[in-house]
């Protein structure tokens, strides 16, 4: 199994688990960090690995006027911040190719959106930095559709690679998600993430905005690790219904404690009874 080791922290499906989290966008530098920290804390006192999440961009926007963060430059001095005065590793989305190299200097792995997946140019370009990447597993893609994926990141020299679960579209404005693709994913060969509040979203549910349903992530963020999997991504915000992408399928940051604790005791009964190979 293809682990993956970033500043310590090591992300695998036999692994203790690895929590993936912060806000959907960057809203700027003391917000980040007080994310962070909180979560750095959280998930140090279950002894869990813990990767700090922002976007400089969020380019798939449900329409033109919505807030789309920092940008570039600003977003990865904000990610430097939370590296180097943390010193948790940070992971940050990517929407072209040409972005791939600049940011891959900043940041411990690089992200690929579900809208995304399938691109290869930016799969190639991504692979070619030689850092991590985690893909997000397309809304319209089986799971074992991934391995198509995974072939193009692999053959492009890079073999660390997450794959995350994070919904599969049904009908219009929702989600499912399916828990066999978990295990079908871990089969690939590569740490599997379950995308808990992304996979509750409901994609313009708000006529010019996406809705969610947040109360539901833990539901499927605790269903996903009794499966034994490498790691769990939460969007988290301190004031949900403040931010400015992605609020209501976002995690209040008061409630990740008690929610990393459940996890932990579920990663632990995962570990102890594990699911045999599909």
């Amino acid at each position: 199994m293809g682990d993956i080791v970033v500043k310590g922290v090591h992300v695998g499906n036999t692994r203790p688990l690895t929590i993936i989290a912060g806000p959907c966008q960057l809203e700027g530098r003391d917000h980040a960090l007080r994310i962070a920290e909180h979560m750095a804390q959280i998930c140090a006192v279950h002894g869990l690995g813990y990767i700090f999440k922002g976007s400089f961009d969020k380019a798939n926007r449900t329409a033109l006027s919505s807030a789309r963060g920092p940008g570039m430059a600003d977003g990865l001095a904000i990610l430097t911040a939370v590296r180097d005065e943390l010193g948790v590793p940070v992971l940050t989305d990517v929407h072209l190719p040409d972005q791939c190299a600049e940011v891959a200097a900043v940041v411990d792995i690089l992200q690929i959106p579900a809208f995304l997946c399938r691109q290869t140019d930016l799969l190639t370009a991504a692979a070619k930095t030689g850092i991590p990447i985690n893909v997000k597993k397309g809304q319209f893609l089986a799971p074992w559709d991934m391995e198509h994926v995974v072939n193009k990141i692999t053959a492009s020299g890079n073999q660390q690679l997450m794959l995350t679960e994070r919904g599969t579209s049904f009908g219009y404005n929702t989600l499912v998600t399916d828990m066999r693709g978990l295990p079908q994913m871990i089969a690939l060969g590569h740490p599997v993430i379950m995308d808990a509040t992304h996979a509750v979203q409901m994609p313009g549910g708000q006529g010019g905005a996406s809705g969610g349903q947040w109360e539901f992530a833990p539901v499927l963020a605790r269903a996903a690790v009794s499966l034994g999997i490498a790691g769990v991504f939460l969007e988290t915000h301190p004031d949900p219904a403040s931010a400015l992408s992605d609020g209501p399928n976002m995690v209040p940051l008061d409630q990740m404690a008690a929610l990393v604790a459940d996890l932990a005791a579920f990663d632990q009964l995962a570990r102890q009874r594990p699911l045999r190979p599909i």
